[in-house]
């Protein structure tokens, strides 16, 4: 599909399946070298990033765990700035190497939270993986390790970023089509 609608806004094809999985792939590959033997904790940070981490998991070939926390800053199609945590963490992270899964990282305000929270918890090393980064977006200064596309910031939809709740079946993303509005 070159173009969706969701709600009341098209969406145009940005970045395909095929290049999603290849990006991943790289990642997988990069991470397998670098943390072959640190048997990291990987925490999915839901519910953006369940399909990246499903198949990024799938390409990781080092002995490792995944887990899943929930939190969330977006209403509609921009940022809250506030982060609500809605699923802790249940495994002991103390010592371990942690590599925190996001789906898209713009501002970092969700990953820095995240990540001040598993330094407070004793994590000896936080590593930072996303599907996406909008680097003119973000305003932190913690290294993002692992970043598989670099885009614009624009608003994107699809591989398990939302618009509304809607749209994170879709096998590709999306951005807003402003052309159609």
């Amino acid at each position: 599909m070159s173009k969706v609608q969701i709600h009341d806004k098209t969406f145009k094809i940005k970045i395909t399946s095929n290049e999603i999985k290849k990006a991943i792939s790289d990642v997988a590959e990069q991470i397998n070298k670098d943390l072959k033997d640190k048997k990291p904790l990987f925490l999915a940070v839901l519910n953006g990033s369940f399909m990246f981490a499903a198949d990024l998991m799938k390409k990781v070939n080092i002995d490792c765990e995944i887990s899943f926390v929930k939190v969330a800053s977006y209403e509609g199609t921009s940022t809250t700035g506030n982060i609500k945590q809605l699923i802790g963490l249940n495994e002991s992270i103390k010592d371990r190497t942690i590599v925190i899964l996001e789906d898209i990282v713009d501002t970092g305000n969700t990953i820095e939270n995240i990540w001040n929270q598993l330094k407070q918890l004793g994590a000896s090393d936080v590593k930072i993986a996303t599907l996406l980064f909008k680097p003119e977006a973000y305003t932190k200064t913690l290294p993002i390790e692992y970043a598989a596309i670099v885009v614009p910031n624009d608003f994107l939809v699809g591989y398990g970023l939302d618009y509304n709740g809607y749209g994170r079946n879709l096998d590709a993303i999306y951005v807003l089509d402003y052309s159609a509005e």
